[in-house]
């Protein structure tokens, strides 16, 4: 299985497809961000408390968004009084040390008490954005606060230590649940994850001691903080990733930015240093990273309202308010099936596949209700099932599926922490004004351009980007019109496709990248 992780990098953005033998499963976008500026999941605020409110038993939080935070009751933290108490000791520059081991930690709050009895307005409170603004929702936050990293999430206020449930084997789990009691910090709470099965104790260690540090240089920001402010961001977007998805399956991490090829391999020489050769830096200026790897036309493709799968059978994703449905069908096709039952299942297996990708891919999130094909084989459906819970069990999303009901409804719930990513499929139909064809329509305009570019200068090479459909009309026939371009002003265009471009978009650039069309 070949896994790699593609990164194109824009003047403001930057562009994560993480590909599964060539099929894109998950795609991430990060725009660029100053200090005080974006919520992710994960960042640390130091907030203001604007109303408690009863009736919700949660209070609404000022952190910078324009709508504010919520924190429930249940999202504070039993050791809330500990962490109000240092907060105010470190905000006033009164506690210059930040270790926790000197804090006598005060009485935990009551699990089923009211938000009005331990928060009041104006107080100051370290939170932390577990969910993302999410259409006319502020950020969901929390105080139980948790600091990331590779191997271990380190805990303030609390003694506890927890081992990753997705470790199996008993004598590792007990193994590192010793070995991280001789090494945590005092006053600090660790939770193993998954990928420290086989770490030895100077890995898990070295990576407590970088987390200790951020924790530190958090503190640090307290004294001179506004309220509010970020206090800790999350690392950039490539190395949550890289330390959230990475393993030894990765045969590749490729990006066409000379300064994140850099920092990758910076990051991997720390994590995984036998992996670093797997990084390479993508330098082509002809074809685009996305368009060299497909990944433009499997956003196109993926992204729709109708998602076409293999032998004809094809999905209908629909969003609402409260729920995204999804209709499972299998096309107008022939099978060699001998049952309709056995078609219902052949079908409802590869929509199976496909749907645990859309799940990652479009990050949806919420309640997700899917119409399967009708199966009356009780063994069938238990088969769907088994087989839907194995094609998510990758999923770094929380998520719990229910068996199949009788009418052929599977109802999932995910964990929804951002906004689903959403990439408009549809554009103008450019016969709009007339029933000429698209090609032709735009030919006109390419030649009239070229023409000017030769005049400017006929020694350059001249390449032009243009929609697949248009690359294809200019190329094909004999003789072609790119052909009949040379015969006229003797000069050859290399034409390339670009699956981003809509029907009418063309650009002319040279060898060396610069735009012509300008």
């Amino acid at each position: 299985m070949n896994k790699e992780l593609i990164i194109r990098s824009n003047s403001d953005t930057v562009d994560f497809a993480l590909l599964k033998d060539g099929k894109l499963i998950e795609l991430h976008r990060e725009r660029e961000q100053t200090e005080d500026t974006g919520f992710q999941v994960g960042d640390i605020f130091i907030a203001k408390i604007r109303k408690p409110v009863a009736g919700l038993n949660a209070a609404f939080v000022h952190v910078g968004f324009e709508k504010d935070a919520f924190l429930h009751y249940h999202d504070l933290g039993p050791n809330l009084k500990t962490l109000l108490k240092f907060t105010k000791l470190v905000s006033g520059g009164k506690l210059k040390e930040f270790s926790l081991k000197n804090i006598p930690f005060e009485e935990e709050i009551d699990k089923d008490g009211v938000i009005t009895d331990v928060l009041s307005a104006n107080q100051s409170l370290l939170v932390q954005i577990v969910k993302e603004p999410i259409s006319t929702k502020g950020p969901r936050i929390s105080s139980e606060l948790s600091i990331a990293g590779r191997y271990v999430v380190l805990v303030p206020f609390s003694n506890r230590v927890s081992i990753s449930q997705k470790i199996e084997s008993k004598e590792e789990k007990e193994r590192l649940k010793k070995m991280v009691l001789t090494i945590k910090p005092k006053g600090f709470g660790v939770i193993v994850r998954t990928v420290a099965e086989g770490m030895s104790v100077s890995d898990i260690e070295r990576d407590l001691e970088n987390l200790m540090d951020k924790w530190n240089a958090m503190c640090k920001k307290l004294t001179t903080a506004h309220h509010p402010s970020k206090v800790l961001g999350e690392v950039n977007k490539a190395s949550s990733i890289l330390r959230d998805v990475f393993n030894d399956t990765f045969t590749g991490i490729i990006t066409d930015d000379e300064d994140m090829y850099f920092h990758t391999k910076d990051y991997l020489q720390e994590i995984a240093p036998s992996k670093v050769s797997i990084v390479k830096h993508y330098q082509s200026r002809e074809v685009p990273i996305f368009e060299k790897y497909s990944i433009e036309r499997q956003i196109k493709t993926s992204f729709g309202k109708t998602v076409s799968m293999s032998k004809g059978a094809y999905l209908i994703i629909e969003h609402t308010e409260a729920l995204h449905v999804i209709d499972v069908n299998s096309g107008n096709r022939s099978n060699k099936a001998q049952s309709q039952e056995d078609t219902a299942l052949e079908v409802n297996l590869i929509a199976a596949a496909e749907i645990a990708r859309q799940l990652r891919l479009r990050d949806m999130g919420g309640i997700i209700v899917v119409d399967f094909i009708d199966m009356g084989n009780p063994e069938n459906r238990k088969t769907l099932y088994d087989f839907l819970k194995e094609e998510m069990s990758d999923d770094k999303a929380k998520h719990k599926i229910l068996p199949p009901s009788k009418f052929g409804l599977i109802q999932i719930t995910r964990q929804r922490v951002r906004p689903e990513v959403s990439i408009e499929t549809r554009e103008e139909d450019p016969n709009e004004h007339g029933e000429i064809e698209a090609p032709i329509l735009v030919i006109d305009k390419i030649k009239a351009d070229l023409e000017s570019i030769v005049l400017r200068d006929k020694s350059t090479k001249i390449i032009l980007n243009t929609h697949p459909f248009v690359a294809a009309y200019l190329k094909n026939g004999f003789p072609s019109i790119r052909f009949k371009w040379w015969m006229e002003m003797k000069k050859w265009v290399k034409i390339v496709p670009r699956d981003a471009y809509t029907y009418l978009e063309y650009h002319f650039f040279d060898d060396k990248g610069n735009n012509l069309s300008e």
